[in-house]
């Protein structure tokens, strides 16, 4: 799987409001059929920072997403709402689901 990790910092007069702002782009993201899934977190000791994690099934899937009329329309109303450049870590790993923790496992 192609699996993504994005800090997106914005602008603090955006922050409460993020998540409305990227509803659509999330559903739409949601619903492609090569993601596998697509969840965003706020950092608790930042509340400008909000953290995407997300997955696709394979390359073509990822690009898929890249080339979606949705995704291009995100990065251009996404934009104004930044306060820096995202930062990424995008790899390929092995596998399509969690994992469980063997470490903290519950009965």
């Amino acid at each position: 799987m192609i699996f993504i990790v994005v800090n997106f910092t914005v602008k603090p007069d955006h922050a409460d409001g993020w998540l409305d702002l990227v509803q659509p782009f999330t559903d739409a993201t949601r619903n492609e059929p090569g993601n596998l899934w697509f969840y965003w977190s706020r950092a608790v000791e930042d509340p400008n920072l909000y953290v995407l994690v997300e997955a696709f099934r394979d390359d073509d899937a990822a690009v898929a997403h890249v080339q979606s009329e949705h995704f291009q329309n995100a990065m251009r109303e996404l934009k104004p709402a930044l306060a820096q450049t995202p930062r990424i870590i995008n790899t390929t790993i092995d596998g399509t689901e969690w994992s469980l923790m063997g470490e903290l496992e519950v009965d």
